[in-house]
């Protein structure tokens, strides 16, 4: 009897350890940074160090290479890697950090919060300083490959002086090329996302210097999302009175149905740019829905438009730096489409909208708050060509609301409710104004 107990005893003792020996294999498996696979590499394995003085360009490249046609992941564990050159992502290759939501690192500008370098994955990019755009980009992603889960971050730049030029951090080309969960800290370049199709771009903030996103030559529909662009590295005057003047958060030119949700930007002389393409013909026609540009000169500047439309919906904008702060602008050389629907608009600005060209303006069920700071008459929108559409608008500060020009060939503004008087001074024959209350 005894030894049957102790050999029942001693096999649950076995199946014990195999229970915790497999607990155990479990465990360390759930905490690997990477899943065991051919198809997954560390750029350590390849020579890369990761002390943030070592250049690891090559070791990197050697990584990415090393798939060839087939692609895969190459993982840059915890570390601070050392980017004296550039690197070029082949097809179907990702790259990617220990970062799984894009993080914030403003430790430079507010003391006790953490700095790039402090935890996860960080690309310390110091190559072709002072190239600007005709310099190569430090990383660049093409057909089916992607970047994700890092900082990357410019040691050299000042935070209290006129930023040094840089060419792009990531440029976006070939077909469905990704850029996922990236911290671009102090880009003066950060994202070059023309000449691709259906480019991915999603949960990346920074403070661009000079140029956020460009976007041009796309014939196949693109995709920005969640893309935020506030100024944690530096609001030190002589650096961030440079941005002001001359940074440009987001800039469009020829594209086919952009997409673009839930971006912003703060501290730029232009928040949201759109152009007539210098390389391919046309200009921007897309989808914005919940963007924000805050404490910009100009909110909106529209050079030119494709006839079929920007779409702005649920938007947001503030205007209040420069010499004379306007929300919307649309110069002379625009014939297209533009429309603000559900937006709201507010200051303190000199305008919310200045409108030139031969193209078609509206704004539906949009409010307006804070313009004519000076207290100089001015008009809230003040329309000088094209067409002009104001439907079912707020104006909500007690100044006049809309100028319309002898050379503008159409406007109709009706059904706004209006703070005060109603104070709508037409110049143009071929217009429809009614029903709009003040009052008073």
């Amino acid at each position: 009897m005894k030894k049957i107990i102790f050999t029942l005893l001693f096999i649950l003792g076995i199946t014990s350890m195999s229970a915790q020996g497999l607990s155990k294999k479990q465990q360390d498996a759930d905490i690997k940074p990477y899943p065991e696979s051919v198809d997954v590499v560390s750029a350590k394995d390849f020579g890369a160090q990761a002390d943030g003085i070592t250049d690891d360009t090559d070791a990197i490249q050697k990584a990415m290479n090393s798939f060839g046609k087939r692609g895969g992941t190459v993982y840059l564990p915890n570390g601070t890697y050392l980017i004296a050159g550039s690197l070029n992502i082949p097809q179907a290759v990702t790259l990617k950090g220990s970062i799984e939501s894009v993080p914030s690192h403003n430790g430079i500008r507010n003391a006790g919060l953490p700095k790039p370098g402090d935890d996860g994955t960080t690309l310390l990019i110091t190559g072709n300083k002072g190239k600007d755009l005709d310099g190569t980009p430090a990383i660049t992603i093409n057909t089916n490959s992607t970047l994700r889960g890092i900082v990357m971050y410019w040691p050299s730049q000042d935070p209290d002086k006129i930023p040094d030029a840089y060419p792009w951090g990531v440029a976006m080309k070939g077909k469905n090329p990704a850029l996922l969960d990236v911290e671009m800290l102090n880009p003066y370049n950060a994202i070059d996302a023309s000449h691709n199709e259906r480019a991915l771009i999603r949960n990346i903030s920074g403070q661009p210097l000079r140029r956020g996103i460009y976007v041009d030559a796309i014939y196949d529909i693109g995709r920005i999302e969640n893309v935020h662009w506030n100024p944690w590295w530096s609001m030190k005057p002589t650096l961030y009175n440079w941005q002001r003047e001359h940074g440009e958060a987001f800039i469009f030119e020829r594209t086919d149905w952009h997409y673009v949700i839930n971006t912003f930007c703060f501290g730029y002389n232009v928040g949201y740019k759109f152009g007539a393409s210098q390389g391919s013909t046309g200009s921007c026609n897309g989808n914005f829905l919940g963007i924000g540009a805050d404490a910009c000169h100009t909110s909106v500047k529209v050079e030119q438009s494709a006839a079929y439309g920007i779409l702005i919906t649920n938007a947001e904008f503030v205007a209040l730096n420069g010499d004379d702060p306007t929300m919307v602008e649309v110069t002379n050389a625009n014939h297209g489409n533009v429309r603000f629907v559900n937006s709201a608009f507010w200051g303190p600005c000199n305008q919310i909208a200045k409108i030139n060209g031969e193209g078609t303006v509206g704004f539906s069920d949009c409010i307006f708050v804070q313009w004519d700071r000076n207290k100089e008459n001015r008009s809230a929108i003040q329309v000088n060509g094209g067409s002009i559409v104001v439907r079912g608008c707020d104006f909500m500060h007690d100044s006049p609301q809309i100028t319309i020009s002898k050379d503008v060939q159409r406007a109709i503004v009706s059904e706004n409710t209006i703070k005060g008087k109603v104070r709508i001074n037409n110049n143009a024959k071929n217009t429809y104004i009614v029903g709009n209350l003040g009052t008073e």
